[in-house]
């Protein structure tokens, strides 16, 4: 399987959820290009990147994502899984909100751990979302990113529409959440083709907390992260 076709089944961080089925998933993203379809119909005409692109904007945070992951790319076999971390770390980190992701993605189990637990899942899932990006874009096939629009979004967030465009093969669709906090504006959530990355996540991490209790999920996180070395 190509770099590209596994980029269309899931979204970046995790890129697959082997717990979750096929007629969950399909579930899922039938009802979420059914919320943005409505969403999209509902909130203003989508205006195009040109127009609404400033420092500090959403488009603006995208752009910078992009630049790093292609010079990640580029770079791949020269800096190494552990020097593509070194490059991609500070920038997810000022793109991404990874701490609200983090408790969105447990929801309501998120009050019942204790600081201590929230601290530590906190962490090991920060260590994966960067991992992920680091073993995943880290050779450079003539791919581009080429940006679309902007869509404002129900809850006062902002959807930035874009593509990766491979030199063969169907692009894939990369559509980004961000939300304004106090450091300005960070992607929350991220759907590839439709399917959305916290979804997926929400699904698996739920599951497996319930089921099997937080130091199974700890340690189903942190044998993902030791993937993301070998890809």
């Amino acid at each position: 399987m190509t770099r590209i076709s596994v980029l269309r089944y899931s979204a970046v961080s995790t890129f697959a959820v082997k717990v979750v089925n096929m007629k969950v998933l399909r579930a899922i993203k039938s009802v979420l290009q059914f919320q943005i379809i409505v969403a999209a119909m509902l909130m203003v005409t989508p205006v195009s990147w040109a127009e609404t692109m400033d420092s500090g904007s959403p488009e603006q945070v995208v752009s910078h994502l992009h630049e790093s992951l292609i010079k990640a790319m580029r770079e791949g076999e020269k800096l190494g899984y552990r020097g593509r971390l070194e490059l991609l770390t500070p920038v997810i980190n000022q793109t991404h909100d990874l701490d609200f992701i983090a408790r969105t993605t447990l929801g309501p189990n998120w009050t019942q751990l204790s600081t201590a637990q929230q601290q530590t899942f906190t962490d090991v899932f920060r260590k994966l979302s960067i991992g992920t990006y680091a073993g995943w874009f880290k050779s450079h096939e003539g791919e581009r990113f080429e940006f679309l629009e902007r869509q404002v979004m129900p809850r006062e967030q902002i959807m930035v529409r874009s593509r990766l465009v491979p030199l063969k093969g169907e692009p894939v669709r990369f559509d980004y959440i961000l939300r304004q906090g106090k450091e300005g504006w960070r992607i929350v959530n991220i759907l590839a083709d439709g399917v959305s990355d916290l979804a997926l996540k929400r699904v698996e991490y739920r599951a497996i907390l319930q089921r099997d209790g937080f130091q199974t999920l700890i340690d189903m996180l942190k044998k993902k992260i030791a993937l993301t070395e070998e890809e």
